[in-house]
């Protein structure tokens, strides 16, 4: 086959195209800190780089809700904890009330008074939110556990005080955040209600101590509970961190070029390409009309 000028003319212009795509791809790479830049460039890590990207997003969304769990138990805790201190200076009080010897009808008056400002610290502690959610209401977030009527005494909503709110915090791993607390408020309620009824001679204010101590110990086991769920949330979070953490280095090791490998090459491309652009210069032979001038 005769090879003609033209013949090497073209095929030198096209391996100077291919030389300049090569040029432009390392340049856009280094630009852009990425092995891909568009899916056609390697589809198999294109489709890899999306699924380690939902990982990543999934992980972070777990991580929101793992900080509406802290959100909630640490809230439930500064709440109970309230009620452990009015219920102590309530023991107080009352230990006051029982010395039938020292205090007169009218001491123990200015007492229950101050004991009726304790109840409904109790009730504004009972009716405590996170955000425009009431924590001790289980499912019916949305209803305070002391309303204007007081107590509710529906059998629906007193269901729904005893059922559990859980957050997804992993796959198919959820955390209960809420304290089915609103019965205990509620006993906690009927004893501040029986000693306002203690006569005048105080002789109820003993048998009413034992059982304060009954509900401080039901305050610190429900203290206990969020303290072992929280622990639990912190074990949580520390495994989401590390799947975070596994989940972005796939995702760099994937997509993320060597900067040094991709410099060298581009340096050995510009290399060839004035190596060719060199020899073209020889190929492109002066043709006729460049005598005839």
């Amino acid at each position: 086959m005769r090879v003609t000028q033209s013949m090497l003319s073209n095929n030198m212009l096209r391996n100077l195209s291919t030389s300049y795509n090569k040029m432009g791809k390392l340049q856009e790479q280094l630009n852009t800190g990425k092995k891909v830049n568009r899916p056609s460039d390697d589809p198999v890590v294109v489709m890899k780089g999306m699924g380690y990207r939902m990982q990543v997003d999934k992980v972070a969304t777990y991580q929101k809700n793992l900080g509406e769990v802290h959100n909630w138990l640490d809230s439930s805790d500064d709440a109970l904890d309230g009620v452990g201190q009015v219920l102590h200076r309530a023991k107080e009080l009352v230990t006051n009330a029982a010395n039938t010897g020292a205090m007169t009808p009218g001491d123990r008056d200015k007492i229950k008074i101050e004991l009726d400002q304790l109840r409904e610290q109790i009730k504004d502690l009972a009716n405590t939110k996170v955000g425009d959610k009431y924590i001790f209401s289980g499912t019916k977030t949305d209803t305070p556990v002391y309303g204007e009527n007081g107590f509710p005494t529906d059998q629906a909503t007193l269901d729904a005080f005893d059922k559990t709110v859980e957050i997804e915090v992993f796959d198919g791993v959820s955390l209960n955040v809420n304290s089915n607390a609103a019965a205990m408020f509620k006993k906690i309620d009927d004893l501040f209600e029986e000693i306002d009824n203690i006569g005048d001679d105080g002789a109820g204010f003993s048998e009413a101590l034992s059982k304060i101590d009954e509900q401080m110990d039901a305050i610190l086991t429900a203290r206990a509970d969020i303290g072992a769920r929280s622990n639990r949330a912190e074990l949580m979070q520390n495994r989401l961190e590390m799947q975070e953490g596994a989940a972005k280095k796939q995702q760099s090791e994937n997509e993320d070029i060597d900067y040094e490998k991709v410099i060298t090459e581009m340096i050995t491309q510009e290399s060839i390409h004035r190596a060719a652009l060199s020899v073209g210069a020889r190929i492109i032979q002066p043709s006729l009309v460049d005598f005839l001038r």
